[in-house]
């Protein structure tokens, strides 16, 4: 399955914030990549340029590459409602967002590779699928082979905080998605609508 292999550092400095979570690397430097350094940056960009950077933040972000991410798009402005908001619950309802939103993994990254290796089941079926869907009701769980993981084990413990569309139960190692999110429930700096402006375009 395609997904973006590079460099973690250089694609937070791109957008000047720690997309992926705490980085050292970025703390050092926190202006645009390249030899020339921060001085000799463009000042003023375009409003394409600026919707473009937005929805690219958004794709990193979340893991997709552009075609999972356009057709995301679709299905949001298919349904009734504000479609920038709408686009966000689904890619929070997205299975690998939600292992990592639970704390049973420490990355998107590695919340991906948890749910492919097998070690994740929802309404007590495995699914090894990144994309996969939920819906509000939705049970997502660790396998009971899997639960003495370290990996695993070690994201709980490190686990920051927790969110409000999400029941999580520590011991059981499993949780229920409530609900999909409101906008303001949503901790990521994303300007939803600038995405909405570039591809209504």
């Amino acid at each position: 399955m395609a997904r973006y292999r590079g460099p973690k550092t250089k694609i937070s400095r791109k957008f000047g914030e720690s997309i992926f979570g705490y980085d050292k690397y970025f703390e050092r430097r926190k202006y645009a990549p390249g030899q020339h350094g921060p001085s000799k940056r463009r000042k003023t960009q375009s409003e394409f340029a600026i919707q473009l950077t937005e929805k690219q933040k958004a794709k990193y972000t979340y893991g997709l590459l552009e075609r999972q991410f356009l057709k995301t798009f679709v299905k949001a402005s298919s349904k009734k409602g504000v479609t920038g908001e709408i686009l966000l619950q689904l890619l929070e309802a997205r299975l690998d967002n939600t292992v990592y939103r639970m704390g049973f993994a420490n990355s998107r990254r590695q919340a991906r590779q948890v749910v492919l290796h097998k070690h994740i089941t929802v309404n007590d079926k495995v699914v090894n699928i990144p994309s996969y869907s939920l819906r509000p009701g939705d049970v997502v769980a660790v396998r009971e082979k899997s639960k003495s993981l370290e990996l695993v084990s070690s994201a709980v413990t490190n686990r920051e905080r927790s969110f409000s569309w999400l029941e999580v139960n520590d011991k059981n190692l499993n949780g229920k998605f409530m609900q999909y999110p409101n906008r303001d429930e949503i901790p990521e700096k994303i300007n939803e609508q600038l995405i909405v402006e570039l591809y209504s375009k």
